[in-house]
Formats: structure tokens, C-alpha cells, sequence
């Protein structure tokens, strides 16, 4: 019998553990990227005046929506502010001046439907992505600007198409610098790394897959700043969804401020987490002090102490090669587990559960009516 570390150097093991083909989509990563920046430049839009900018999404289709807040959120030339909905309702501010991007993988999310319903009684821009669903339906029965992305994938396998559209998108609204030679660094940088975190490459050479051996029964929690907190996020939500582990997040220098007191408990119940901190080679000074003054406190604390360097110049490249090696890393994990990374068999119970309520129905009552109205 394979030891858990050799099931890392069988492709055709790991492949039995996946069914799901999780291992494929983030191969595909790269590609995704491509082809969702190519359905962001075809869409034209007729939009003016946009003051500010809403995500409204929940998980997987979401969290692009901090990327994007992270990727302009100091640059000052031309950008507007950008916030993320994860909720039922916008908030009281938007109206007729905000543009509300409407992110639902499947187009069936209900609170993702429920915003949507909310920000046309508003009077808001809207621009829906998804794969279809109620989301497509009624973007085009409204003729509101949309893109359908592939079908068929998990929505956090379907990342690339739900965040790098936005960007393209705010740019051709000109509240946002154009960034396409960032873009392009980005994609070639991802390009280049797909060997060496693919399923064929040793684990002693792949970063991924001894990022998931170290990782293996500890907490993991990863700690990032400023554009790596949305990068630490997304860790987070890809160990929960794909390992099934539960693990956290945390973003300096918040996390000097309340998280490192929790690293006072004892030895016997810190030694289970194991920390991983996003780094940067051109990190400010301050960041850099902290990060070392931490590990310094948590050091004998924490069961073990890593880091992940992003690489590039331009700051998404950062983003989206650490990224990268996260989610392959989060898929490893599960293999090793003995878990099949793709189905989420606990969210897919809770939204059973919630359909009882009839939310999801109400807000397509509310859509159906503003599409009655524009027909009538």
C-alpha cells in the first residue's frame, strides 16, 4: 500500500481520488484566464457617470470581487471606489450613480438574485456574469449587459472568468486604469508555472504538492497584507471547499492587533496550526518588520512557520501566481486526505434546506416583474 506522500508521484492514483477532474481545472487555469479576457473585450457597454462600483456575489463567485478591490484600490488615476456585496440587499448608498456587477456562477444563487431584483428597483447599471441560469435569463430579457461564461465547472474553478472580466470591464467605463500589459504578465507567468505544479511534476520540485505535505493534519492559516489579504481569502475559502479542512485567514497589520493573542493558549492546542504568510520581495518596510516580528513571537508556538513568495513584477502576477499555488496545493491536500476535492455535499445540503424559505422564488417574482414592465 502507497504511503500518503507516494500517492503525490501517481498521477493515476491521484486521478482515481479525483473523479471529479478538480486536478484538470486547475491545469486549465492559465487558459480560463485567457478565454475570460477575451469575452470581457468582446461585450460593449453604454454606461456613463458610474461613481462607484459594487461585486455582488457569495463564495467562489465572489471573491473576485476583492481582487478587484485590491487591484485599484491605491492607484488614484481613474478609479472608483469598489466594495463587495455578500448579502441579500445593497447597501442604502446605491442607486443610479453605481455599478452593480451581479456574479453567480450558476445564475441560481439566491442572494445573488435577490441583489440583481435590488439593484433594479434602484435604478442601478448592472452587468451580469454567469454560466446562465435565472442570472442569463433575465439579462437578456431586461437587455442589460451580460457574459456567459462555460458551464460545467465548479464555481471556484470558474475564478478567471468571474474576476478578469470586471477589471477589462471598469477600464472600458473609464473609472479604471487600463491594465492589459498587467494582464498579459500575469497569464505568462501562470503559463510558465503550469509544469511545475502539474500532477507529473516530483513532489521534491513541484511547490504545491510539499505546500500540501506540510500542511497535512494541521489547521492551516493563512496570514497575507494589503493585495495578498483578498489572496489569503481565497486560500481559505479553497481549503474549506476542496481539502475539507477547516483553516483561516488574516491580514496584517490587523492580525498584530487582536489575532496574535490568540497564539497564547497553550502549545498542545497551537501546535495544530500550521502558518503560511504570503510574501513579496518588494513588501514596504513596515509590512516586512511586522511580519518578522511575528514569526519571531509565533515560532514554538505555531506547529509550523511558511512562506509563499509571489511572482512577477506587476501586482497582479503576485496575485494570481500565489493564487495558483494554492489551489493546486488545496487539491493535493485533499488527495492525501483520501478525499474527492469536488463535491460540496455539505453547502449543496444547506441550500436545500433554504429553498424552504422561498427566497430564491421571491426574488424571481421580483425579476419577472421588471421584465414584464419593460415588455409591456
Amino acid at each position: 500500500m502507497k504511503s500518503k506522500v507516494e500517492i503525490l508521484e501517481d498521477v493515476d492514483a491521484m486521478r482515481r481520488i479525483d473523479p471529479g477532474g478538480m486536478l484538470q481545472w486547475c491545469m486549465a487555469f492559465p487558459k480560463f484566464c485567457r478565454e475570460a479576457v477575451s469575452l470581457a473585450r468582446k461585450l460593449s457597454l453604454d454606461y456613463a457617470g458610474v461613481q462607484r462600483v459594487i461585486v455582488a456575489g457569495m463564495g467562489g463567485s465572489a471573491i473576485g470581487g476583492e481582487y478587484l478591490k485590491q487591484l485599484f484600490i491605491d492607484r488614484p488615476e481613474r478609479t472608483v471606489p469598489v466594495e463587495v456585496c455578500r448579502d441579500y440587499f445593497l447597501p442604502a448608498y446605491a442607486d443610479e450613480k453605481v455599478l452593480v456587477f451581479v456574479v453567480s456562477y450558476s445564475g441560481e444563487t439566491e442572494e445573488a438574485l435577490n441583489v440583481f431584483a435590488d439593484a433594479l428597483k434602484r435604478k442601478c447599471m448592472i452587468v451580469c456574469i454567469s454560466s446562465g441560469g435565472t442570472v442569463t435569463r433575465f439579462a437578456e430579457k431586461l437587455k442589460l449587459p451580460h457574459i456567459v461564461v462555460p458551464s460545467g465547472l465548479a464555481p471556484r474553478a470558474a475564478f478567471p472568468y468571474l474576476f478578469l472580466p470586471m477589471p477589462i470591464l471598469m477600464q472600458k467605463l473609464d473609472v479604471a486604469p487600463d491594465i492589459s500589459p498587467e494582464i498579459e504578465e500575469a497569464i505568462q507567468i501562470l503559463e510558465a508555472m503550469e509544469n511545475e505544479v502539474s500532477p507529473q511534476k516530483a513532489l521534491e520540485e513541484n511547490p504545491a504538492k510539499k505546500l500540501a505535505c506540510e500542511l497535512l493534519e494541521t489547521v492551516p492559516v493563512f496570514y497575507g497584507f494589503r493585495f495578498y489579504g483578498a489572496v489569503a481569502q481565497r486560500f481559505k475559502q479553497q481549503f474549506n471547499e476542496n481539502s475539507k479542512v477547516p483553516c483561516r485567514w488574516d491580514v496584517f497589520p490587523e492580525l498584530n492587533h487582536n489575532e496574535i493573542m490568540g497564539w497564547e493558549a497553550p502549545r498542545k492546542l497551537t501546535s495544530l496550526f500550521s502558518v503560511v504568510m504570503l510574501r513579496d520581495r518588494d513588501e514596504p518596510i513596515e509590512i516586512r518588520e511586522r511580519i518578522e516580528a511575528t514569526k519571531a513571537l509565533i515560532r514554538g508556538k505555531a506547529g509550523k512557520i511558511l512562506e509563499l513568495w509571489g511572482k512577477g513584477t506587476g501586482r497582479l502576477a503576485k496575485m494570481l501566481s500565489t493564487t495558483y499555488i494554492g489551489d493546486f496545493a488545496s487539491v493535493y491536500l485533499a488527495i492525501l486526505r483520501g478525499v474527492d476535492p469536488t463535491p460540496v455535499k455539505t453547502i449543496t445540503s444547506l441550500k436545500q434546506k433554504m429553498k424552504k424559505a422561498g427566497l430564491k422564488v421571491k426574488a424571481e417574482k421580483e425579476l419577472k416583474r421588471f421584465a414584464a414592465s419593460e415588455t409591456a
